[in-house]
């Protein structure tokens, strides 16, 4: 299982189903947690006529609450004898997600929710396509990661490979492993190939799977969602496939959509 878990809070915002996730996960794997928020600071690197010093102060007084607000949450439900925790509390005026990605290296999963640029500024998906570690996402209203029923959304592509791999450790205590694929009607029967290659990879690592290719109907991420539904699924492993533009990451629309219409826990490997 994995060793040290980090879960990132959104400041100003209920994080109860997050803490109780992160709290179940640590409890069945014995691991570490590190809890992270994140606050930014109205600045302006010059003076501004009519704007009073006041506003400043207020602003970092505000930070400073809903900084403390959210560790007395985090130690609140994770803090336990022989529980090793971790609070870091990132402030700054620039945008924080650079600050934060850099903090993952010190985990081997995070877990945040579904939010797209929260009032702190990180938004979700930046966090999945910057973190280099397999990103949990957990949808308002969930607060256990069961994991027995897990559906792979595979597609021949890195992203998809790293996070079958990155997802071996729910995969090897599930119940039910299904690996589809979604391809348009020239792709289908190399699909069909492609899973079944899958589906014996796991076998060889003691997983058995299910694995099957299905055509295209419309709208990937909501057939992928029908899918998940019909099938019961409590997890879904994918490939998080975005591009970087001016800066800014930019994901696909599957991978968007995953994060934004999902109700079943995501786990996002980039």
């Amino acid at each position: 299982m994995y060793s040290t878990l980090m879960v990132y809070l959104e400041p100003h915002r209920d994080n109860t189903h997050l803490l109780a996730a992160t709290r179940d996960l640590a409890e069945r794997s014995g691991a570490a947690v590190i809890g992270v928020s994140a606050g930014r600071q109205f600045y302006l690197g010059y003076a501004v006529r009519g704007v009073s010093g006041d506003i400043f102060e207020l602003d970092r007084q505000e930070i400073q609450r809903s900084m403390a607000a959210a560790e007395s949450g985090f130690r609140a439900a994770l803090e336990q004898p022989g529980r090793h925790v971790e609070w870091h509390a990132i402030v700054t005026s620039s945008p924080p997600i650079g600050q934060l990605a850099s903090q993952v290296r010190s985990a081997d999963l995070v877990i945040t929710g579904a939010e797209r640029g929260g009032t702190s500024g990180v938004d979700a998906g930046d966090l999945v396509m910057r973190a280099g570690r397999p990103v949990l996402v957990v949808p308002a209203g969930i607060d256990r990661l069961t994991a027995r029923n897990v559906l792979v959304a595979w597609k021949d592509a890195p992203e998809a490979r790293r996070a079958i791999s990155d997802g071996l450790v729910f995969l090897k205590t599930a119940g039910r492993v299904q690996v589809v694929e979604i391809a348009d009607a020239e792709g289908i029967a190399e699909a069909r190939r492609s899973v079944e290659d899958v589906v014996q990879w796991l076998k060889r690592h003691g997983i058995e799977a299910e694995g099957k290719a299905v055509p295209e109907t419309g709208d990937h991420a909501l057939q992928l969602a029908a899918i998940a539904e019909e099938e019961g699924a409590d997890l879904i492993i994918a490939g998080a496939y975005g591009h970087s533009r001016f800066h800014e990451w930019v994901l696909g629309g599957v991978t968007s959509d995953l994060l934004l219409r999902s109700r079943v826990p995501t786990l996002l490997s980039h």
